[in-house]
């Protein structure tokens, strides 16, 4: 199955989009041009890069993941894994490219659509209006992406969110709840409590996370192997298969995001979003000690109210296109299921889910983003697929983009 999904794939990026501009066509290589910095009306600092030749007339606007909110406003995520630099490849491509640093890190999805939409205005108010404009999304963006595509589909042509919490973001908050309390029961002492009545990470642990807490895990875990396996198999986390040292990974990622995301996500949402009280964990050698002695929360109900401003609906009138690895330790896969029984019961989804087989977090190749945006481009258009050749570099890919787009 997998190498049919590459195949059919792969194969946009011959097909191209008939609705491209015959002089874009004939400008042979687009030239990434400069880029151009400035401030959206609600404080968000935007950049707009125009290729210098080879401009298709069309526009990519790139949405970022999550930062956290220790970190200062900036431009974020603009390069792949494999250090491919986002604009330059967009621009290549024959794009112009646009993004912005949302007006505040931490939890920003509500005031990232919000940006994302003044930052297309201002484009349009620059430039006109482009005949496409494709939304692309990671991570936090990835569900940023999600929501546009469902609340604002007259900004855009189309949408590509790349594993992004889309599929029900009450659960992902709990995911990564769930993990810390499960590594305080499995390696007790290693972390300060968590204040059981305002459900606070100790500023402490924030603070030195690096040069003191990611050494005391690491040991903890090098000592007691077993419980890192049992840990992993109660949270249903994500490891690289074949691959031991994916379970330190594990742990460290997803614990990262709780304590550098809780505190953030407790003010910004009014109070406790997580609750367990119910929970039954289980993967573990004794779930029954497990369940006795784990800690639990009660969320402030009148938060889960405002949690649900941040859930997708399914509902899409434009092209919707989502990336996911299948073993994501972050944002799990599984949101790509719940995403698809929300397009089910919606009755209206213009969907297509891409999965990567693939350990770890927005782990994807530059192959696979042009990929991503040829599969979107194709959706939009309405054409049809042909069979390709399953193996082409990314050169050969990005000249067959170009050269048909």
């Amino acid at each position: 199955m997998r190498g049919v999904v590459r195949i059919v794939l792969f194969l946009v990026l011959l097909v191209g989009s008939a609705y491209a501009p015959r002089s874009a066509r004939a400008w042979g290589k687009p030239v990434p041009g400069p880029c151009a910095d400035g401030v959206l009306p609600h404080g968000a600092l935007s950049r707009i890069c125009i290729p210098s030749s080879g401009w298709n007339g069309d526009l990519v606007v790139w949405a970022h993941g999550y930062v956290d909110f220790t970190q200062p406003i900036s431009f974020y995520h603009l390069s792949l894994p494999d250090g491919t630099y986002l604009p330059d490849l967009v621009q290549q491509l024959g794009f112009a490219f646009a993004t912005t640093s949302y007006r505040q890190n931490g939890l920003a999805v509500l005031e990232g659509v919000e940006d994302i939409r003044e930052l297309v205005k201002a484009f349009r108010a620059s430039k006109g209006a482009p005949p496409h404009t494709y939304l692309v999304g990671v991570s936090e963006g990835g569900l940023i992406t999600a929501l546009l595509a469902e609340r604002s589909p007259n900004l855009f042509s189309g949408a590509l969110a790349a594993a992004g919490p889309i599929g029900d973001f009450r659960k992902q908050l709990d995911y990564i709840s769930d993990f810390h309390v499960l590594f305080d029961y499995f390696f007790p002492n290693i972390l300060p409590p968590w204040n059981m009545e305002h459900m606070r990470i100790p500023k402490d642990v924030i603070a030195n996370w690096d040069s003191v807490y990611v050494p005391k895990i690491t040991a903890a875990i090098t000592a007691n192997p077993s419980a890192a396996s049992q840990l992993i198999r109660a949270s249903k986390a994500a490891i690289g298969p074949g691959d031991p040292s994916s379970v330190t990974s594990t742990i460290l990622h997803v614990m990262w995001y709780n304590v550098f995301g809780n505190n953030d996500a407790v003010a910004k949402l009014g109070g406790n979003p997580y609750d367990n009280q119910g929970r039954w964990y289980s993967g573990s050698d004794d779930d029954l000690s497990l369940n006795r002695s784990v800690a639990r929360f009660r969320a402030d109900r009148a938060v889960l109210a405002h949690v649900d401003h941040y859930q997708t609906s399914g509902r899409l009138t434009i092209p919707l296109v989502t990336m996911h690895t299948t073993r994501d330790e972050i944002i799990p896969f599984w949101h790509e299921i719940l995403y698809a029984g929300k397009v089910h019961t919606s009755g209206h989804g213009r969907w297509t889910p891409i999965p990567v087989e693939r350990y770890g977090h927005s782990n994807f190749r530059t192959n696979e983003a042009i990929l991503g945006l040829g599969v979107l481009i194709l959706q939009v258009a309405g054409q049809k697929m042909e069979p390709l050749p399953e193996q082409l570099g990314v050169d050969q890919m990005r000249s067959a983009f170009v050269r048909f787009h």
